[in-house]
């Protein structure tokens, strides 16, 4: 079996005894024989919490997701039950009297077991108060593991030192059968996650692995190959193996299928002692005596194929399943299972068969009668619908040409093989592969091949290299147009254009030889997608992805557009034009799917090329629902004109009439909406109605937007002296008092400016505006200035006031002044 193996964390500390994986949170939990308990950050390895539990070693720890807590037990008999949020210790008591050596935690039931060297069992009730409500007699040695059974909670599997594996009911405290297991003690049992076979694995001090079917009671198979007891074996959940560990300081995987070794890892911490296995993914956590291990084994990602029409074929292990997208249409008596972008589809899927490899990848040949399966350095070739071997052979990685009789092997990493129907071709082989080691292979218009630092191209019929092209390639993905190639590395996206026209000019001019670099003109870039893309596909010429950061996006021409953000990780299956959606599966295979109108596309495609008579035909069968996307496109290609007709979104529209300066749609929406929602509506009216001369309108629009600064510098500007009036009243009626007093004072009014002064309180300024302007206002100005200063208790101050009525000594002339402003009066 050929998968990755990768270290992931690795933390010194003292000799770890149990180990464990969060469900939801990336946290490792390790309790080590020094008494305390340190929770890992799983992918960084950083050190979250640290509980100091006991003074003596803490043998047994797991966490209690659904309560926040982990619970621990130790050698001074005590269980201990923590709240990992808060550092609070939430029970402690004595529930055995003699070391703690294992412990189990109930999947759904408010239980936990635990195993002791006074060779009971014990059942807690935390809901009850951590009441003991049984005891489980009958091993005559230390417990050393405990394993709920998958496919019936209800029962449970005991390992001990007395060299037997028993059995167990939680309601019955005898057990109901018991195998004679090893030769030596046991210290490690765990149960087949599958639903297809009754069997567990056990492991020993007689240095073996042993696998049982625990309805016939009878052993499978062993397996030797340790130096040293082994101390602990469990099945993977994921992948078809088998995992121990030893305290000959290894870890061996196990083919399940087979029962070979597989590998045999070593990190050099000495004794390995316990074993975790996370379920949300292929990793597992090893406990040694100088720290912890977290492995990733193999790859998170699903592997499937999905053909044109909508089968998908995806794999589970050695089991392969189908399932038809066509048949997911929605019925009169059935929910509409596209009710909403992003659910969880209803699917049923089928077991059509099985392969001997364990796959690494699957691939449906173009015209999707074919699926090849890639594992484990073969490949075979099985019908699509009967799922009959039809080829096989050896092979790291494989790839169809467009016509599916056509395929390509890569053996190694140098030895690439063409078959054209079945058949190995003696002509037209490529040139010049065997010079360059290759890291996969990938079909298309053209055979692709990766390696380190390189793509190359190589012409399907005559073999001869099109173009290398020097760049980190994780895919390579052809357009179905055949024009369009997809290359994506790890952190950007490539968009190549193929000019076959080009290629062969050259092929064929002056007999010229073709090297190793190819034909610079075959392909240009066209464009680059600076993101991290996990999965990608084509549609026409519309490339579909899926992203890093967890976004599902489309790009066509130059531009990406986002579909929808998704909160895990999911992987692109196809599209299905018929039903106009994108259908994405997470690593389990569960489905969902996302609108992606087809018609939109083909839309945007020909606008692009300029095709407008094209995209003039499409324009009518666009989705109503669509249309507002597709005029947020037509403007970012500046096809303003077209977006306003198409739009219905009326911000939308608005912002587009104001470019276009077409004030008249703009005005028309304004008036449309309520009058405190329209101001800033109105005021960008009025700004671009100035801008082109359009005065009416303008003032209209800052009579609407109450603009009275806007307005008042427009009716000083056109000499509107009835407009003006009217400003200034509306100023005063709105408090705006400062505007209203620069208008009266533009339009000469100096009476009405004593009275507005007057009016708010200003009486001094009105003293001294009267006195200056407006003689004959002198007497109320003077009068309201005594009256504010008699309020305020400054009699003394308004005494000394002169006043033109009693005081005319002091106002030289002043009747005069009076006739002379009465004249001017007249004359205005």
């Amino acid at each position: 079996m050929l998968f990755e193996v990768n270290k992931k964390l690795h933390a010194r500390s003292d000799r770890v005894k149990g180990v464990d994986f969060h469900p939801t949170e990336p946290w490792l939990l390790a309790g080590l024989y020094n008494g305390s308990v340190n929770i890992y950050h799983r992918d960084t390895g950083v050190l979250v919490k640290s509980f100091q539990v006991s003074e003596v070693p803490v043998r047994c720890v797991k966490f209690i997701a659904r309560k926040n807590w982990f619970v621990a037990g130790s050698d001074d008999f005590q269980l201990r039950i923590f709240n990992y949020n808060t550092h609070e210790k939430v029970s402690s008591f004595e529930a055995h009297p003699d070391y703690i050596r294992c412990l189990s935690v109930h999947p759904t039931a408010s239980i936990v077991l635990t195993g002791s060297d006074d060779m009971t069992i014990k059942a807690w009730d935390w809901d009850k108060g951590w009441k003991n409500i049984q005891i489980y007699e009958g091993h005559t040695h230390y417990i050393m593991a405990l394993a709920f059974n998958p496919k019936d909670a209800n029962t449970f599997a005991s390992a001990c030192l007395d060299r037997t594996v028993k059995m167990w009911s939680l309601t019955s405290s005898s057990p109901n059968f018991t195998v004679d297991a090893h030769e030596k003690g046991v210290n490690y049992v765990d149960f087949y996650p599958g639903a297809d076979k009754p069997y567990l694995v056990t492991c020993g001090d007689d240095k073996s692995v042993k696998v049982w079917d625990y309805l016939s009671k009878s052993c499978v198979q062993t397996m030797e190959g340790h130096t040293n007891n082994v101390s602990f074996s469990v099945f993977h959940p994921n992948l078809p193996i088998i995992v121990s560990g030893s305290e000959d300081g290894t870890i061996k995987l196990w083919n399940s299928g087979t029962y070979r070794i597989e590998n045999t890892l070593s990190y050099a911490m000495e004794r390995a002692w316990c074993v975790a296995l996370s379920k949300g993914s292929n990793e597992l956590a090893v406990g040694f005596d100088e720290g912890v291990v977290v492995i990733k084994l193999g790859r998170d990602e699903p592997t499937f194929s999905m053909d044109p029409s909508g089968k998908l074929i995806y794999t589970r292990s050695h089991q392969v399943l189908s399932f038809n997208f066509q048949t997911l249409a929605s019925s009169t008596d059935s929910p509409d299972p596209f009710s909403s972008d992003g659910a969880r589809l209803p699917i049923s899927s089928k077991e059509i068969g099985s392969t001997e490899l364990f796959p690494t990848a699957l691939l449906h040949s173009p015209n999707g009668r074919f699926v090849t399966v890639v594992g484990d350095g073969e490949y075979i070739i099985y019908t699509a619908l009967a799922w009959r071997n039809k080829a096989f052979g050896n092979g790291s990685s494989f790839a169809w040409a467009p016509d599916s009789n056509t395929y390509a092997v890569l053996e190694g990493r140098t030895k690439l093989r063409i078959y054209k129907n079945f058949k190995e071709k003696t002509t037209g082989n490529v040139k010049g592969a065997g010079s360059w080691a290759m890291d996969g292979l990938h079909g298309g218009t053209l055979l692709a091949a990766r390696g380190t630092g390189f793509v190359v191209f190589w012409d399907w019929e005559s073999g001869e290299v099109v173009r290398r092209i020097d760049v980190d390639a994780r895919n390579v993905i052809w357009s179905g147009t055949s024009t369009l190639a997809a290359i994506i590395a790890d952190d950007a996206c490539y968009i190549l254009k193929f000019n076959r026209d080009a290629y062969a000019e050259r092929v064929e001019s002056d007999g010229a030889e073709i090297g190793d670099e190819g034909v610079e003109e075959a392909f240009e870039v066209v464009s680059e997608i600076n993101e991290s893309i996990r999965t990608a596909k084509w549609v026409g010429d519309c490339l579909v992805y899926t992203t890093s950061s967890n976004r599902l996006a489309y790009f066509v021409g130059s531009e990406s557009y986002t579909i929808s953000p998704f909160d895990t990780p999911l992987y692109l299956l196809g599209y299905i034009p018929s039903h106009n959606r994108v259908y994405l599966s997470d690593k389990d295979m569960h489905i969902y799917s996302y609108s992606l109108s087809l018609t939109v596309v083909e839309y945007q495609t020909a606008i692009l090329r300029g095709d407008t008579e094209s995209a003039n035909e499409l324009l009518p069968s666009l989705p109503k629902e669509h249309l507002n996307k597709v005029a947020r496109f037509l403007e970012t290609r500046d096809m303003k004109e077209l977006a306003i007709q198409i739009t219905s979104d009326p911000e939308h529209k608005f912002e587009l009439a104001l470019s276009l300066d077409d004030l008249d749609t703009a005005t028309e929406i304004a008036r449309t909406v309520p009058p405190h929602e329209a101001e800033h509506k109105w005021k960008s009216i009025g700004d671009r109605a100035l801008a082109v001369w359009r005065f009416e309108l303008a003032k209209e629009a800052f009579e609407n937007a109450s603009d009275l600064s806007a307005l008042l510098l427009l009716l000083l500007s056109v000499g509107d002296r009835e407009g003006l009036k009217e400003l200034a009243e509306k100023a005063v009626e709105k408090g705006q008092n400062n505007l209203a007093f620069a208008t009266l004072w533009q339009l000469g009014d100096a009476r009405s400016c004593v009275d507005l002064l007057i009016k708010t309180q200003r009486q001094p300024e009105a003293a001294m505006v009267a006195r200056t302007y407006a003689p004959s206002k002198v007497p109320e100005a003077v009068n309201a200035w005594k009256a504010d200063l008699d309020n305020k208790g400054r009699g003394r101050i308004a005494k000394s006031l002169a006043h033109p009525e009693t005081e005319k000594n002091l106002f030289e002339g002043w009747e005069d002044v009076i006739a002379q402003e009465q004249a001017l009066l007249t004359r205005k």
